[in-house]
């Protein structure tokens, strides 16, 4: 059985538990201890030494970066397909699924720092809060022209694109900035949602959310005992949509972190 470490949380580790699922592949989650804090080690840190989750482990075979690992399984297992069939269409779930996982996935992260892990509040939570509601709506606008007149972003059946777009809809919505009624955003999400695979997905995030809130560990993070890394498109989002100053303060108080250095 796969062994696949992950938390209910991340959006990238959602991508490749649907794709499993999917698959029908059997596998085994696992969630990797002293992740928020910067100090994973031992198997985890093995397969990932980026220390981030997802990472796989499948007959000895350790592989990171959800996307890798979505091609991995799709190499594994090639039915039922998850990429459409042409090279142009595979393109554009690909350029889709980079989006995402980059530009969009900031924007979700940031909601994170500001509402459940208090970085900001006052007048500047207020100014972080609404440039991430400009964005979104532009992210919901753009989101909405690639879908078109498909039933799926993958084309005529849920796959690649999909599984690439929902776990960050159901994130946003969580944060309280759902998708606009009425939209074919709207109703590609329901649709989406009401798969199995989606469905058990993230009912494995609420069922975290009731026993370990985000919320809960934000004295933690004040004290410098849990640590959220600012990397890439993350630091980007917060230095250009004004919060700078949660950067430094984040800097001065040690509770941020960036990507480990390989050993």
């Amino acid at each position: 059985m796969m062994l696949l470490y992950d938390h209910p949380f991340s959006p990238y580790a959602q991508k490749v538990k649907i794709a499993l699922r999917e698959k029908g592949l059997a596998f085994e989650a696992a969630l990797p201890g002293g992740l928020g804090a910067g100090g994973a080690a031992g198997e985890f840190v093995a397969a990932n030494p980026r220390a981030e989750v997802p990472a796989l482990i499948h007959d000895g075979v350790a592989v990171f970066d959800s996307t890798i690992i979505l091609e991995y399984i799709e190499d594994l297992q090639p039915a039922p397909p998850l990429l459409p069939a042409t090279p142009a269409e595979r393109a554009r779930v690909r350029m889709l699924e980079e989006v995402m996982d980059t530009h969009y996935e900031a924007i979700n992260w940031a909601l994170s720092e500001i509402r459940a892990f208090r970085r900001a509040e006052g007048a500047e939570a207020d100014a972080l809060l609404a440039a991430a509601r400009r964005q979104l709506d532009g992210y919901f606008a753009w989101l909405e022209r690639q879908l078109g007149d498909r039933e799926w972003f993958n084309g005529t059946a849920f796959g690649w694109g999909d599984l690439a777009v929902a776990p960050y809809l159901n994130g946003s919505r969580g944060h309280g900035f759902p998708v606009p009624e009425d939209s074919k955003l709207a109703a590609w999400l329901l649709r989406a949602n009401a798969r199995p695979s989606v469905a058990a997905t993230t009912q494995e995030a609420i069922d975290m959310a009731k026993v370990a809130p985000m919320t809960s560990v934000a004295d933690m993070v004040e004290k410098g005992l849990f640590k959220r890394e600012y990397r890439d498109h993350r630091l980007e989002w917060m230095v250009k949509s004004g919060g700078i100053d949660v950067v430094l303060k984040g800097l001065e108080r040690a509770n941020i972190r960036f990507s480990p250095d390989f050993q």
